[in-house]
This record gives C-alpha cells, sequence and structure tokens, in this order.
C-alpha cells in the first residue's frame, strides 16, 4: 500500500494512503527510522515531535509489503517558547498578553511553542510567515468574561469614504462579532500544528444561553481567518466553541489536515468548518461531531454576494468522518457570491440530520450559482435524508414570506438563485429513515441536472418521520425514494432500493429522465 505526503512542517508529517476506502483500510504498521510508531488503519495519520531540517525514513507496512520514503522536515529560524514570556499555563492565570508577546516576537520561519500545560487566554492573533504548535497535553481554555473579547467591527469606511473595510461577520453579513480564540486577520504562510486542543469552554460560559441576542457583539468562532492566505491546521482538535469551529473568510489556499472538531450534539450553531467566499480549500482526514453543520460551504448573504463576487470554489474533502450534526456536506444558505468546483469523495456520514445537502431560496441573487458539485464513493448510516437539494428553504426574518415559499412562477431577475449540475456516484446509503432523496427546483428556475450513479439505498426497519428539506408546504413523510421536482434532467444509472415499500421514484415537472438499471 502506498502513500503521499499532504502535509510537512519542522516538526510533522501527514501521510495519506493511496486507495479506495473510506476513512479507514485494514491493518498497518508505521515505522520511523526502522523503530515502530503507531499500529493504525486510517487513511490520513499524522507523524510528530519530529526534528526541523531532518530527514527521516517512514516505512509503512500492510500484509507483509513495505513502502517506503525517505522525507525531510522542513527548516526553521527559531523556536519560542511562550512560558519563557510569561505564560503560567495553570489554567488561573489570564495568559492572553504573554501568549501575544510570544506571538509578536517571532520572526519568519520561527516556531511559537505551547508546551504541556492549561493556558486560559482570550482571543490571540496570529502573524504571518509563523509556526505554531500545541504540544501533546497543551490546551488552550477560552477565557468566560465575554468583555475581555475584542469586537471586530462588521463595516469602517476608509478615509476617503469611498469604500469599507470589513472585519467582524456573523451568518453572511458584515456584523460587528467577538474575536476568536485563534483569530487571523490578513496573515499569510501560517502553520497551527500539533496534538493540543483549542477549547473554548462555551459550556462553562454563557455563549450558548440566548444564542439570538446579540450580547455586544455576535459569538465568536474556535479559529476565524479573515483574507488569510496559504493557512494550515493540522493535527489539533478545536472543542466547546461559541459558535462555528472553524470559520474561513475570503481566504484562500488553506488546508485542514487531520483535525477533530468536536462539540456536544446539543450545542446551537455549532458548525464544524465553514468556509466562506474561499478558494483552494483542502479538507483532508477531519473527524467531525457537532452540534448543527460538520461542512457548510457559504458565500454570504446578498449585500456581500452582490458587492464583492467572491464564491467558494475549487474544494476538495476527502477521508472525512462526519458524525451527529445537521447536515454532513451542506452548500448554503448563505451562498450568494456562488459556490463551484466542489468535489467530496471517501468519506463517512454517521447519524446526520442529512447527508449532502444543498440550500438555497428566492432573494440569494442573480449572482448565487451552484454549480459543477460532485459527491463520489461515500457511505451513510442512520441519515434520515441522505440527499437534499432544496430552492425553498426558509431562513432570515422573510424566511417563510410569500416571495420565499411560492410554487408559483415567479419572473426570473437579480434576486432569483441558480442551480446547476450535481453528480452522486458510488454511494451507499444504510438505515434510511425520511427519505433516500428529495430535489425541489424553483418553477422559474429548475435545478439544471442531477445524476445519480451506482447509488443504493436500504431502509430502517422502522423508519422515523421528519422533515427532509426545511420548506414551507412540506409535510412529514417516512421511508420514502426520490422525489423529483422541477428539475431539467434527471439521470439515474443503477439506483438500488432495499426494504422498501414506497413508489421509488416520484417525478414532478422534470424536463428529461435517462433511466436505467432501476432495481
Amino acid at each position: 500500500m502506498e502513500f503521499h505526503v499532504i502535509f510537512k512542517s519542522s516538526t510533522s508529517i501527514t501521510l495519506e494512503l493511496d486507495n479506495k476506502d473510506i476513512c479507514e483500510t485494514q491493518n498497518y504498521t508505521l515505522y520511523l527510522n526502522n523503530e515502530l510508531y503507531l499500529k493504525g488503519n486510517k487513511n490520513v495519520v499524522s507523524i510528530f515531535k519530529l526534528s526541523p531540517a531532518t530527514e527521516y525514513c517512514v516505512e509503512l507496512e500492510m500484509d507483509q509489503v513495505k513502502h517506503k520514503q525517505w522525507i525531510k522536515t522542513e527548516e526553521e529560524y527559531v523556536c519560542l517558547n511562550v512560558k519563557d514570556f510569561g505564560a503560567k499555563g495553570d489554567g488561573k492565570t489570564i495568559d492572553t498578553a504573554f501568549i501575544q508577546a510570544c506571538i509578536l516576537s517571532c520572526p519568519n520561519h520561527g516556531r511559537v511553542y505551547f508546551s504541556k500545560g492549561d493556558y486560559y487566554t482570550g482571543p490571540i492573533f496570529l502573524k504571518s510567515n509563523i509556526t505554531i504548535e500545541l504540544a501533546e497535553g497543551a490546551h488552550l481554555i477560552g477565557d468566560i468574561d465575554r468583555t475581555h473579547y475584542p469586537v471586530l467591527p462588521g463595516m469602517t469606511y476608509t478615509s476617503d469614504e469611498k469604500d469599507e473595510y470589513n472585519l467582524g461577520s456573523w451568518e453572511g453579513n458584515p456584523l460587528d462579532c467577538f474575536a476568536s480564540i485563534i483569530t487571523g486577520i490578513h496573515v499569510e504562510n501560517v502553520k497551527i500544528i500539533g496534538q493540543g486542543i483549542i477549547d473554548g469552554n462555551a459550556q462553562n460560559s454563557d455563549w450558548w444561553i440566548e444564542v439570538r441576542n446579540k450580547k455586544i457583539a455576535w459569538r465568536p468562532r474556535g479559529v476565524f481567518l479573515n483574507h488569510c492566505k496559504n493557512v494550515t491546521l493540522q493535527g489539533v482538535t478545536v472543542t466547546n466553541t461559541p459558535s462555528w469551529n472553524l470559520h474561513p473568510y475570503f481566504s484562500e489556499d488553506l488546508k485542514f489536515i487531520d483535525l477533530k472538531l468536536v462539540n456536544p450534539k446539543n450545542s446551537p450553531n455549532t458548525d464544524g468548518c465553514d468556509p466562506e467566499s474561499c478558494n483552494h480549500v483542502e479538507i483532508i482526514g477531519v473527524y467531525f461531531s457537532v452540534g448543527d453543520d460538520c461542512i457548510a460551504i457559504k458565500a454570504g448573504k446578498i449585500f456581500m454576494g452582490r458587492k464583492y463576487k467572491k464564491p467558494s470554489e475549487n474544494f476538495i474533502i476527502r477521508n472525512c468522518s462526519m458524525n451527529f450534526g445537521h447536515g454532513a456536506v451542506v452548500l448554503g444558505s448563505e451562498m450568494s457570491g456562488g459556490i463551484k468546483n466542489i468535489a467530496v469523495s471517501q468519506c463517512y456520514f454517521n447519524q446526520t440530520d442529512r447527508g449532502l445537502r444543498i440550500k438555497t431560496r428566492r432573494g440569494r441573487g442573480k449572482d448565487a450559482v451552484i454549480d459543477g458539485i460532485t459527491f463520489e464513493n461515500i457511505q451513510m448510516n442512520e441519515v434520515l435524508t441522505p440527499l437534499v437539494v432544496n430552492m425553498f428553504y426558509y431562513c432570515d426574518p422573510d424566511g417563510h414570506s410569500e416571495y420565499v415559499y411560492s410554487k408559483e412562477k415567479l419572473p426570473v431577475d437579480d434576486r432569483t438563485p441558480y442551480l446547476g449540475k450535481f453528480l452522486f456516484k458510488d454511494i451507499t446509503c444504510e438505515n434510511v429513515n425520511v427519505a433516500a432523496g428529495t430535489f425541489f427546483g424553483l418553477p422559474e428556475q429548475p435545478i439544471e441536472s442531477i445524476s445519480l450513479e451506482n447509488v443504493s439505498f436500504s431502509y430502517a426497519e422502522h423508519p422515523v418521520s421528519g422533515l427532509p428539506a426545511m420548506m414551507d408546504g412540506l409535510e412529514k413523510m417516512s421511508g420514502k425514494g426520490l422525489i423529483f421536482n422541477y428539475v431539467n434532467e434527471v439521470n439515474l444509472n443503477n439506483v438500488i432500493f432495499e426494504n422498501f415499500n414506497e413508489q421509488e421514484v416520484e417525478i414532478t415537472e422534470v424536463g428529461k429522465v435517462n433511466q436505467s438499471k432501476l432495481i
């Protein structure tokens, strides 16, 4: 079994096995310089506690077959320990200023090092061209007093009053929000690595109480990256965040590798990773167990979408495990700048409400284009509704207005979104409950194309009922098949239904249906 290096720093390496298995493979043994490093089965595995600018022999053995590579870690200029700057790491002292001093003092190609300890801290701000390492046992714990958190203004006029400078963001709009425990503003070439934990500590504060009421500003995230470039997070755990775990915003060339994003199932708005108006993003080998969507790709509401026309595009999501969220991989609903060229593969979805979910609505605008979307080689278990595409998603103060919910054919204008081509291939869905899939286009703007190839659905013995999509006028259902409404072209090839007694495919207002091997 061959592997390739998908990331390296001065003290760590991440490998990905070259296979088609979903997240895990058969057992293997990994050797480092001819000594046992670990025995495992994950497709994505990281090696830590290495030395800078050092060559290592990495060898993977499976079924008595060995694959070997020589890998050299990156060079670094200096390593600065935050404890040398006064940080106590005792879980009581507020270490924010000491940590920030260490970061600001770190030169290009330097490393800021957190040794084992509990670092009680407010938001810390990144700078360019450095690595931050959280060693095993290093635990950043968020300050529970929101008055200690800086506010990032949503919009500030420039001095010539010709433009606006955007720092804060909340659910697709430029609004005041608190800085996050890790905040990056216009930084580049940053690595955050290690086996440590970034803990928002929201369970011990009031961040999860009355979440729809703004208190001074909107809630912080775990990690917020605003207009950043070439940033990688590797190995760390992000948990107990006040809202979204990771929020990359108008950023590019990002890698999120071998992370754990963990929040209680009942924690509000604790999405795993929500890239917004970002380009070239890789999410590989990440474990999700969160209180909302695991991955939600966004591109702003109408003001930001119309002003900046910045889509989220060119994403690779692979070898990820999504658990207990509302949706596993979600596109929208804030997507007024558009979402394009998204490839999801080798992923496992477990007990999420929905699997692959696209949500939009009238009012997102003419730049709200979702197109070039491929979901391939995916396994789902106990996902209530595996496939959902919904152009009537109710949200926002006007979400239940007649303009949003009307099933009449309205004029296509500057407010009308567009959904293009979607391919669902080599997907197994076990213990389906509500419906196999629902696809609701607009009468005036049908979904362009839905293609299912080599997709199987097996149903729970006693399926529960629920709403497959969040739209007005839809009743609860259970044990349903595939429902298509206002789609220009539907392609079904080798689609299998097991333990199923309902109508397999319901088609309404579909232009063309190409169907073969429907079992």
